[in-house]
């Protein structure tokens, strides 16, 4: 191990007995913070990234280029603190996956998160997402693991599956990813405490949990996290969150007219167009058939 690339700092925190508490960030100011701060690690948050970055939601609009492109901005202003980075899909097949492995290693980023979903993917915690078969996500574990130059480059693997197939795929995708290689394993979105307990239960890997406000995954405490066996912790809207919520509340005080906000990532994703482009989603959907 290296202990000067950023793979390995963050497989030093793992090898610790404390839980790795990764503040979400999408910017430099955030990463800044974070640094100044004290955590040991950040996340890239690809539904920060698309809201505060590109006025989007987080339903796979962004490109491979523009998340790379802010992931070495963050990762530079992180300095020694590692980054793990959300990288959705893959942003297309196995080819595709390892020039996008290439691009986010030459960035600077510590860890690279890619999930099950079928693209275009929908934030983990809204409805109606749609996952590709488990044996073509092991496909693209399989180019991801060829194409990093740092084998230290850590490998999280993502599981949509709770919400679309149940608790029991979830936990069978995630022990197989684990076998096909991946260093750290993400079950998104489960929705009990019994859940996340049966996880940590049942799954043998290191396990990364995303614990979303407003999402559909209980608040937990870092305390019971780490009991539990959980590895990694990631907030995203740790600074969104706030940030939507005092920029109003500055905008209001300047005579701004308070927009109807609904709850947690859905109503986020309202103030910058979700039904708007759901609907051109649905549209064209219609016509391709």
């Amino acid at each position: 191990m290296n202990p000067s690339t950023p793979g390995a700092r963050l497989r030093a925190l793992l090898s610790g007995g404390d839980l790795v508490t990764a503040p979400g960030v999408y910017d430099g100011l955030g990463a800044a913070l974070v640094a100044r701060t004290g955590f040991g690690a950040a996340y890239l948050t690809g539904a920060g990234v698309s809201v505060a970055g590109f006025g989007l939601p987080d339903i796979g609009l962004l490109t491979a280029t523009e998340m790379v492109e802010r992931a070495g901005i963050v990762a530079d202003t992180l300095g020694d603190v590692p980054l793990i980075a959300d990288a959705d899909t893959g942003y297309g097949e196995p080819m595709n996956v390892v020039r996008t492995v290439r691009a986010y290693e030459r960035a600077g980023v510590a860890a690279i998160q890619l999930e099950d979903q079928a693209f275009p993917k929908r934030c983990g915690h809204l409805p109606d997402k749609e996952l590709v078969p488990a044996e073509r996500f092991e496909a693209k574990l399989r180019a991801a693991l060829d194409a990093r130059t740092d084998p230290d480059l850590v490998l999280v693997a993502r599981t949509d599956a709770r919400g679309p197939l149940g608790v029991d795929e979830a936990i069978d995708r995630a022990n197989r990813y684990a076998r096909a290689g991946a260093d750290v394993v993400f079950v998104e979105a489960p929705r009990s405490i019994g859940e996340i307990e049966r996880i940590a239960r049942e799954v043998d890997a290191p396990l990364l949990i995303n614990m979303v406000q407003g999402g559909l995954t209980p608040d937990t405490a870092p305390a019971t996290l780490a009991a539990l066996g959980y590895r990694i912790a990631i907030h995203p809207g740790a600074l969104l969150a706030p940030y939507v919520l005092h920029g109003l509340d500055a905008l209001v005080r300047l005579g701004g007219t308070l927009p109807e906000v609904g709850a947690g990532p859905q109503g986020l994703f309202e103030l910058v167009g979700l039904s708007d482009w759901s609907a051109i989603g649905e549209r064209h959907r219609e016509v391709n058939v």
